[in-house]
């Protein structure tokens, strides 16, 4: 089940990206960050319940996944905020999600329709090792829409 909703979240993030976005991940020394923000009406009423996930049109969550070896997520600190063009602010509170070898993290947002939001996300990876680099901040945009 869990497999199916790590399908979604990448299905979604590639069907919702607008034309301008070229790349859905950062590099950072040797860590790809992923980055995708969707409705959360993507999802299954059975996925959503089973990940603890509130679906609604006005709902949407940010996926982050930091990797350093193809196929095997790596442990990361992520934090970050997301604004509206009129600066209404809402700091993301991200969970990680295990799958085997597969480690992402989600933070739920609320959005109004044709809402165009910037995300600012700030990556430590591998926090507990200290890892080369230390935090990674960018920033990316989407425009949201009701389904």
């Amino acid at each position: 089940m869990k497999h199916l909703m790590l399908l979604l979240l990448i299905l979604a993030s590639v069907t919702t990206a607008s034309a301008a976005d070229e790349n859905f991940y950062k590099q950072h020394g040797d860590y790809k960050i992923f980055y995708s923000a969707f409705g959360s009406s993507f999802l299954t009423p059975e996925i959503a319940v089973a990940n603890n996930i509130v679906r609604g049109k006005d709902k949407g969550l940010v996926n982050i996944a930091v990797v350093k070896e193809l196929g095997t997520g790596t442990s990361a600190k992520v934090t970050g905020k997301v604004f509206n063009i009129l600066q209404q602010t809402q700091f993301l509170e991200f969970t990680a999600v295990r799958e085997k070898d597969t480690l992402y993290y989600l933070a739920p947002f609320e959005f109004d329709n044709q809402d165009y939001l910037t995300f600012e996300i700030t990556v430590v990876p591998d926090p507990e090792k200290g890892a080369f680099g230390g935090a990674y901040q960018f920033k990316f945009q989407k425009k949201m829409y009701h389904n």
